[in-house]
C-alpha cells in the first residue's frame, strides 16, 4: 500500500462537554496507524469552551489544529470550511459525538484505496449494526425525508445524512466548492453535486449509537430541510452544469 494522509474534519459548536474525550479518542486511534494524518476543529462560532479545550491539544501536537471563527454560521458551513483548508490526500468528516466510532474507517478507507471518490457510513444497509438506536419518532422521520432526498436528489443512496463521509481530497474539493447550504441539509447536496460531477458514491454499513445532545431541531430544521431539498432541485443542475465548463466559457456565466 502506497503511503498517503488522511484530514480529520471535525465539526464543533459548543462541544466543551465531549471534545476532549473526543479527541483523546482520535489521537489514540490514529497515532497507532501507519498513514500520517491531522485533525481540523472546525469551531462554528462556539461560545463555551471548545476554543480553549481545542486550542490546549493543538499546542501540544501538530496533529491538532484549530479553525475558527464568528457567529455562529452552521455544521454544513463549518464542514465545507474545514474540508476545503485540509490538504490530506483523503478528507473524512465525522461527528464530535463519534455516534460512528472512529475505527469504522477501517470499512470505508479500502474502498477509497481502490479508487472510490465518495465513501459513506450508512444506517439503514442491513448489515449496519445500531448499538443504540434514535428514538422512534426520529428515526420514523428520517426515513421518510430519506425518502424524499431520494426522489427529489440522490436517487438510490440510503443514508444521506450520517456524519461520517470519506473523500478522495480532488473529490472533496471540487465538490465543496460548489456547494452553499450552510445547515444540515449540506449532507445531500454534497451527495447530489458529487453524482452531478460523476463521481463514485459508494455507501458502507457501519456500527452507529445515537448520542444524546443532538443540535437537529426536527420541526424547525426539519422544514429547513425541505425547502432547502426543493430549492437544490431546482437550482443545483445548472451548478454543477457550470462546474463541468472549460475555464474559458465559466468567466462569462454571470454570479
Amino acid at each position: 500500500m502506497k503511503p498517503f494522509s488522511l484530514s480529520v474534519v471535525v465539526p464543533a459548536y459548543n462541544e466543551e462537554e465531549r471534545l476532549e474525550r473526543t479527541l483523546n479518542r482520535l489521537l489514540e486511534y490514529f497515532q497507532s496507524q501507519p498513514y500520517t494524518f491531522d485533525i481540523q476543529i472546525v469551531s462554528d462560532g462556539s461560545v463555551d469552551k471548545t476554543n480553549e479545550i481545542a486550542q490546549t491539544y493543538a499546542q501540544r501536537t501538530p496533529h491538532v489544529q484549530l479553525l475558527d471563527y464568528k457567529p455562529n454560521r452552521g455544521k454544513g458551513y463549518a464542514v465545507r470550511y474545514g474540508v476545503l483548508k485540509a490538504q490530506g490526500d483523503y478528507i473524512l468528516f465525522c461527528d464530535a459525538d463519534l455516534a460512528t466510532p472512529i475505527e469504522e474507517i477501517e470499512k470505508l478507507l479500502p474502498h477509497a484505496l481502490k479508487g472510490i471518490d465518495v465513501v459513506i457510513g450508512s444506517r439503514p444497509l442491513k448489515e449496519s449494526n445500531l448499538l443504540i438506536r434514535q428514538p422512534f419518532y426520529r428515526e420514523w422521520l428520517g426515513r421518510a425525508f430519506n425518502k424524499a432526498v431520494q426522489m427529489l436528489a440522490v436517487k438510490g443512496i440510503q443514508d444521506t445524512q450520517c456524519g461520517f463521509k470519506l473523500f478522495k481530497r480532488e473529490a472533496a474539493h471540487a465538490v465543496f466548492n460548489l456547494c452553499s447550504l450552510d445547515g444540515f441539509s449540506f449532507d445531500f447536496e454534497v451527495l447530489y453535486m458529487a453524482r452531478r460531477l460523476g463521481y463514485q458514491i459508494e455507501e458502507v454499513p457501519i456500527r452507529w449509537m445515537h448520542q444524546p445532545g443532538s443540535k437537529v431541531r426536527l420541526l424547525r430544521d426539519g422544514s429547513r430541510m425541505l425547502r432547502d431539498l426543493v430549492w437544490l432541485r431546482l437550482t443545483g443542475w445548472r451548478r454543477s452544469a457550470i462546474a463541468a465548463l472549460p475555464a474559458s466559457q465559466k468567466t462569462a456565466e454571470p454570479k
